[in-house]
């Protein structure tokens, strides 16, 4: 019995490990155990109260490393910029609710902490195998265990100590910022219809495209008054870097292509010989994400999935295995292990398509020859030993925070380099990427911060230049309507206009619909508009739309009434997080936030190089 509660101890003691690691955990003092805190150390402070550099890149690596096991493959600089920002996010939360609690008066007592320990045990506990009774967890076995001398001797009964003091003042703070929460019928009525009542439509788009920009005329008065009435939707301004980008693509010949199908083939032959599905993709898919679950992708509903995977798996019968479907990310094998309604439940395995060893093997000997490229100094040298191997220089702008993308395809950690510390004319190393190898140079780099009205024209220039385009579309918009309302149908009025009448699939008012939106003017019409009639143009983001409503359904009340009590329960739920987020959202607006993280960085990358 000890033994077995010795094994246990192990594991609990990990998963509480994990909790606090990547969980939402609140504030606790940082600190470097003992190491001289320097200047340079602090890389932030929150109203005050400093975050240690060495506190920030300690938790980050440790969730990256975390991640970096689950997924099974190597972060890109992208991903470990993200890990990053949340780790620090969640760093500030911290401080912010610790502050809240000492103004609020909110405190945890021994009592508290033990009486909560024994009746609300941690989710990651609950999951143990090893506190299960025939599937369930069982309340007894926990509280014989932390009761027991081993969860004290493995150090269980303090890690459960700091998890309360931390999750008990968040819950008291929680429950007074969350309030009573009350759902009239009526409002739960209203959600329901529109989730179930449903909508088709035939529709003409008018594409701003067709105007060109110079027949806009905007003024510079123009500009400054939207600037001066939408300072607030402007916010804080991304840093914004130039680069010029090298690539040498991966070349994919049909050999390789056949290469991927003959696997491909031999994969599904082994699991119709009896091969468990889930064993070959856990050794062979290329989806690292999934194969760690033995290829499940869960379950989804219409429009998760490209095109080509979507339709073969539909096609197939629950049990069944797809021949190879071929997708921009190679070819898969499909299970389709179950249907209910426009949802399914798929496994898959990945193959992709790679370069033979021959043609990967020219392929990164160019590379090495560009790779010497990856230390020089000079910005000229870039350009020079990029035309000596023939190569296009592309110049592309990247966003702070967002993928850098050049010709469509994503460079891997090319943004995560641009704002890391990089100085202006330096070049990064080689990114090794699975279309291509890419080498990137900074051109310039403007830092981010408060919207002022010299760097905001372009981006205003071109909300006006969008708004006049729509507004000079609505007038042919209007001309279309008013001949179908004389008697034409709506796909004569296109035709004799030179437009195409697109038809929509059955759609809900909160559904997200290809050509017209999600909450748009035009999803509004839709459900408006009486059925088999045209309705008056309406602008949407990017274009103008004239729609008919060919069909509607409404939602049933009788279905509605039996399932009110659920959906009243989900919605209070749904209420008390959203006045959470607002609280934490309105918390973080009126702090002093001091974040020096890419000047730490630059003055560690200059140390160090």
């Amino acid at each position: 019995m000890l033994q077995s509660m010795r094994v246990a101890a192990k594991w609990i003691w990990w998963a509480i490990a994990i909790l606090f690691l990547v969980g939402f955990v609140f504030y606790e003092q940082s600190g470097l155990s003992g190491e001289k805190v320097t200047a340079g150390s602090t890389v932030a402070k929150v109203n005050g109260t400093p975050i240690a550099y060495a506190d920030l890149e300690r938790r980050a690596q440790l969730r990256t490393r975390d991640e970096q096991a689950g997924s099974g493959k190597s972060l890109t600089l992208d991903q470990e910029r993200r890990i990053e920002d949340d780790t620090f996010n969640e760093m500030v939360t911290n401080i912010l609710l610790a502050q809240e609690y000492a103004k609020r008066g909110i405190s945890v007592s021994d009592a508290e902490i033990r009486a909560a320990a024994l009746s609300s045990p941690p989710q990651q506990l609950m999951q143990s195998p090893d506190l299960q009774t025939e599937g369930q967890f069982d309340f007894e076995k926990y509280r014989r265990f932390i009761t027991s001398p081993v969860a004290k001797q493995q150090g269980l009964l303090s890690q459960l100590e700091q998890y309360y003091r931390d999750e008990i003042p968040k819950r008291k703070l929680f429950e007074q910022i969350a309030g009573p929460v009350f759902v009239t019928d009526e409002q739960l009525w209203r959600a329901y219809q529109d989730a179930h009542d449903s909508a088709l439509v035939s529709y003409v788009e008018y594409d701003p495209a067709t105007i060109p920009d110079s027949a806009v005329h905007i003024t510079d008065a123009e500009l400054k008054s939207y600037f001066e009435s939408h300072k607030k939707a402007f916010g804080d301004r991304p840093g914004r870097a130039a680069l010029s980008v090298v690539a040498i693509p991966r070349v994919i010949t049909a050999a390789d292509t056949a290469a991927a199908r003959a696997k491909a083939d031999s994969l599904r032959a082994e699991i119709a010989h009896g091969a468990k599905f889930e064993d070959v993709a856990k050794r062979e898919s290329a989806d690292s994400a999934s194969a760690a679950n033995g290829g499940s992708l869960g379950k989804v509903g219409k429009g998760a999935f490209v095109k080509p995977f979507e339709d073969a798996a539909y096609a197939l019968k629950p049990g069944e295995l797809s021949q190879p479907v071929l997708t921009p990310f190679g070819f898969h094998i499909i299970r389709l292990d179950e249907r209910k309604g426009d949802s399914i439940t798929v496994h898959h395995i990945l193959v992709r398509i790679a370069q033979s060893d021959s043609s990967a093997s020219l392929t990164d000997r160019k590379a090495d020859s560009l790779s010497k490229a990856a230390n020089i100094d000079k910005p000229a040298e870039f350009d020079s030993v990029a035309h000596a191997l023939g190569l296009k220089i592309g110049h592309v702008v990247a966003i702070e925070s967002d993928p850098l993308t050049w010709d469509g395809r994503y460079v891997p950690g090319g943004s995560a380099w641009a704002f890391g510390g990089a100085k202006v004319g330096e070049t990064s190393d080689l990114i090794d990427a699975d279309d291509a190898y890419y080498l990137a140079r900074l051109d310039s780099l403007q830092e981010g911060g408060k919207a002022d009205f010299d760097a905001s024209r372009d981006d205003i220039r071109r909300e006006l230049l969008r708004a006049k385009k729509l507004e000079m579309l609505m007038p042919k918009a209007q001309s279309l309507v008013s001949t179908v309302r004389s008697g034409k149908t709506l796909e004569a009025a296109a035709q004799a206009a030179g437009l195409k009448v697109e038809k929509s699939p059955t759609f809900a008012r909160t559904t997200q619909v290809p050509g017209l939106g999600q909450a748009t003017e035009a999803i509004g019409a839709a459900f408006g508009a009486p059925v088999g009639s045209v309705a008056p143009p309406v602008k949407g983001q990017n274009d103008v739309i004239v729609l008919r409503v060919d069909k509607r359904t409404e939602a049933d009340r009788a279905t509605f009434e039996k399932q009110k009590k659920e959906q009243r329960d989900q919605m209070m739920q749904r209420v008390r997080q959203q006045r959470v987020q607002q609280y934490l959202a309105a918390l973080h607006d009126a702090a002093r936030i001091e974040d020096n993280r890419r000047i730490i960085k630059a003055s560690a990358r200059q140390a160090t190089s």
